[in-house]
């Protein structure tokens, strides 16, 4: 890997913004690709190194899209030649015929680099530093504050509160308005009627009061700060999303936009980094720039 893409990586796993690693790990005669060729693929469809040439590149970038999505990594092969349908798919391997290729066929490994879960704990008492550690051994980003301001990034995926009694109301409201999934609150059923009765006194909706969990954590006897600090995780864990939701502020990523190219029929992802043409009060989408090019040349030839 080029010097100036590992320190791209980790600028990019610092900031919290998801990528994926594509690495080509064999390739076959005739290809511009070689074996370590890697490249990093973002979330808006941005390449940055080498893995072959603008047709593999751009089915590199929609399976990238697709993988990034569903967090998950697999082996790509890109081959010049179509299949009929008939063979028999191989675990782990997505395999896509790409008729523009040069020859040759590519063996590329795509790893989605997905940020570790956000945890903000608020307090210091015995259990949120129970949180912290219990967090930091699930491999998850879990930062405590004692700062009612602190900001809460657009990524958090919880908030929980466990400061017996300091600052428990501002920071749940600062939580449900910034739109955060997972709110609780660290404290015995009566306190916890009592904060969130401080909470309608505010004018906190209903259904916003609703989504705070208080008690926090799952009913399992839990009995010391570690026990809550596991009950809290597991309520986490039990609610959160089944599609991984690596893009900043979103729950659940789109499925990624796919057009046509009209010339050689391949899937091409939708992004401002794909290559494309204005035609028809439209905008048309290839896979590289000979497709574009014969479009350009004859577009009749090519209206579906």
């Amino acid at each position: 890997m080029r010097a100036d893409l590992l320190s791209r990586v980790d600028g990019l796993r610092t900031g919290r913004t998801p990528f994926v690693l594509a690495t080509v790990v064999r390739a076959e005669r005739p290809t511009s690709a070689k074996p370590g060729d890697c490249a990093l693929v973002l979330a808006d469809g941005t390449i940055d190194g080498f893995v072959g040439g603008v047709c593999a590149e751009s089915t590199v970038r929609l399976e990238s899209l697709r993988l990034l999505r569903a967090g998950e990594s697999g082996l790509l092969r890109i081959t010049p030649r179509a299949g009929d349908g008939n063979e028999e798919p191989e675990e782990g391997v997505r395999t896509v015929g790409n008729p523009c290729l040069s020859g040759g066929t590519l063996e590329i490994f795509l790893e989605a680099m997905i940020p570790p879960t956000l945890v903000l704990v608020h307090g210091e008492a015995p259990v949120a530093r129970a949180l912290v550690r219990v967090g930091h051994a699930l491999d998850w980003d879990v930062r405590a504050s004692t700062d009612a301001a602190a900001p809460i990034a657009a990524d958090t995926s919880g908030v929980v509160v466990a400061s017996h009694g300091r600052d428990e109301v501002a920071v749940l409201r600062a939580a449900l308005k910034a739109g955060v999934s997972y709110v609780a609150l660290v404290a015995s059923r009566r306190r916890s009627a009592g904060v969130l009765a401080e909470l309608a006194e505010l004018g906190v909706p209903a259904e916003e009061r609703e989504r705070v969990r208080a008690p926090a954590g799952l009913d399992i006897g839990a009995r010391t700060a570690p026990e809550i600090a596991l009950s809290v995780f597991a309520d986490i864990v039990a609610r959160r999303p089944r599609v991984a939701a690596p893009v900043a502020g979103a729950d659940t990523p789109a499925e990624p936009e796919v057009a046509v190219d009209p010339v050689c029929g391949m899937d091409v992802a939708v992004t401002a980094s794909s290559i494309s043409a204005a035609h028809g009060g439209g905008t048309v989408y290839f896979c590289g720039t000979g497709c574009r090019q014969a479009f350009l040349d004859d577009p009749q030839r090519f209206a579906r």
